[in-house]
């Protein structure tokens, strides 16, 4: 989802948000240093396969993903990271890596870590390597119903 559907969706759905230009970044935590804004409150979307299905697990970028405890509470008995050749056609109009956790969008279900949605604003990548979205965290939660279980943990 390129920016400008970004934003089209949000405006149709009348949500408040901003837009962040930054240089050009690839990971989170890369993002959150260019941007000045704490690893804990940038969002990742980690692409996950379970049971086979492609999911988005949403949590900071100063996280990594227990991915056996997602699988235990979301009840699925395997649970890895997708390749990118499993979900680069679900995503046709991102740049690979900067995907929205507009699961909703991309007939996904979405994860989301209790750390994160604690938050009053959520910032993610805009589908572009140099642009993220800053939005109330209420208002995605509204937009994408995702399910809000603790499966963060610290980067060590």
């Amino acid at each position: 989802m390129s920016l400008r559907l970004i934003r089209d969706y949000l405006d149709k759905e009348r949500v408040k948000y901003t837009v962040l230009s930054h240089s050009p970044a690839f990971t989170a935590q890369e993002i959150a240093a260019a941007t000045h804004i704490t690893g804990h409150r940038v969002a990742k979307c980690v692409i996950l396969s379970m049971d086979g299905e492609l999911a988005i697990a949403v949590l900071p970028a100063s996280c990594n993903v227990d991915l056996d405890l997602l699988g235990w509470i979301a009840g699925a008995e395997r649970v890895e990271l997708a390749t990118e050749a499993e979900f680069r056609d679900r995503f046709p109009d991102c740049e690979t890596g900067a995907m929205p956790p507009f699961g909703n969008l991309y007939g996904m279900p979405v994860f989301v870590s209790e750390e994160l949605a604690a938050e009053e604003t959520i910032t993610f990548n805009g589908g572009t390597h140099t642009e993220l979205v800053q939005m109330a965290y209420s208002d995605f939660e509204r937009l994408v119903r995702p399910k809000i279980i603790e499966f963060a943990r610290p980067r060590i």
